[in-house]
């Protein structure tokens, strides 16, 4: 796949590390229901990533990756508009990991904000590994082994896109300038024909020369609609028009997704770490008892004590089940005690059981016959492998480890 073309596809992944949740669900996999009509998606269990702080827990692996992956099978996640596929499965991650760590200064790695908050947050755990410390650039080598374009992350995430742009602009300049790459690129722009290579010129130089970004989109534009040129011809007249050399990394960008604003029960960040999850599979009883016996505003000790909805936990879950009007009873029926506390949380259970019930019934189809999925991840991986030998083949060439 040329780098040219990168725009349209997306890469995301999850770890395998336990069943997923109402937080991964509104958080990161209906984003991903959403993507998969508009881009060209490859989505992946990150086992690898796994293995930097869950390292000496084999079973892990083999009780959650089908399972997380039945999981998004059953939210709609469809394998005939994104390919789902395994990390581990693919050894060109590990391969372009391990050549691109040759050349990126270990300050790089040191300075991604969720190093220290990571290994603070998992003190109980020895993280002072070489693992841990590269794993922001095995994430880097995930995304740029597919030439992604874009990669779906929240805010706390974009650092780490950032350091796979830095990734892929450190590899373009050092290894983009092959020997004759003026002349080669000078070259390809004839074979354009004369008004595609007058206007290509136009552009390259209203660019370099004024600075002009409108102009670097025109041409892009222009390169991903030529026709009698070859795939490396355009990856070099595409590092041509920015004044480097061939491209064969593309820079990927931060596709923001909007916060998640699924709260646990307890009102913190629904996270497993808490204990505070309801799974996408829970059985509906136990989501029903574990909503009703969610702590409410402490000021509401008896029924006819009027409380205050914003430092109540259930709010939070109103904000994101409920409509306007529902919201509205709420906030009354609570400031003036018109309503108790067991009786404002039957909305929300109401809600939650209604969107959790088809996602069950559709995950207890993957659940009788696994072969599915098992057969559903071989396909995913066949064209995750595809794609990903054509850019470590690239690589290999441009570092000069083609020829044997």
């Amino acid at each position: 796949m040329s780098t040219v073309d990168s725009q349209q596809r997306v890469l995301s992944g999850m770890r395998p590390t336990g069943r997923l949740h109402l937080g991964h669900l509104h958080g990161v996999l209906k984003n991903w229901v959403k993507l998969q009509h508009e881009y060209e998606c490859f989505f992946f269990v990150a086992d690898w990533h796994a293995l930097t702080t869950h390292y000496g827990d084999p079973a892990l692996f083999e009780e959650n990756v089908l399972d997380m992956v039945i999981d998004w099978l059953a939210v709609g996640v469809n394998p005939g508009s994104a390919a789902l596929f395994v990390q581990s499965k693919i050894p060109e991650h590990a391969e372009l990991h391990l050549l691109l760590s040759n050349l990126i200064p270990l300050g790089w790695l040191e300075r991604v904000p969720s190093y220290k908050d990571q290994q603070e947050i998992l003190h109980a755990k020895d993280l002072d590994t070489y693992g841990f410390l590269g794993y922001p650039l095995l994430q880097a080598a995930d995304i740029l082994i597919y030439r992604a374009g874009y990669v779906p992350v929240g805010a706390d995430q974009v650092a780490h896109v950032e350091l796979t742009r830095e990734v892929a602009r450190r590899f373009n300049h050092i290894y983009g300038k092959e020997p004759g790459f003026e002349e080669t690129a000078r070259a390809a722009v004839r074979k354009m024909g004369k008004k595609a290579a007058r206007l290509y010129s136009n552009l390259r130089t209203a660019y370099q020369e004024r600075g002009d970004h409108e102009a670097l989109k025109k041409g892009q534009a222009l390169l991903r609609a030529q026709q009698n040129i070859s795939i490396g011809d355009r990856e070099r007249l595409f590092g041509y028009l920015e004044g480097g050399g061939k491209m064969n990394l593309a820079e990927p960008q931060a596709l923001l997704t909007p916060a998640s604003k699924m709260p646990g029960l307890d009102g913190q960040k629904m996270s497993k770490s808490y204990n505070n999850t309801i799974s996408l599979r829970e059985p509906l009883g136990d989501v029903e008892k574990k909503i009703k016996t969610m702590p409410t505003d402490p000021a509401r000790v008896r029924l006819s004590d009027p409380g205050d909805p914003e430092k109540c936990p259930v709010w939070q879950l109103h904000q994101t089940y409920s409509d306007q009007a529902t919201r509205d009873w709420v906030v009354e029926g609570c400031k003036s005690a018109g309503i108790g506390c067991l009786e404002c949380k039957k909305p929300v259970i109401e809600a939650i059981v209604a969107e959790l019930e088809p996602i069950q019934k559709e995950a207890a189809q993957y659940e009788k016959d696994p072969d599915i999925v098992r057969s559903i991840i071989a396909e995913g991986c066949e064209t995750a492998r595809e794609s990903a030998k054509e850019t470590i083949q690239d690589v290999r060439d441009a570092m000069g480890l083609g020829h044997w």
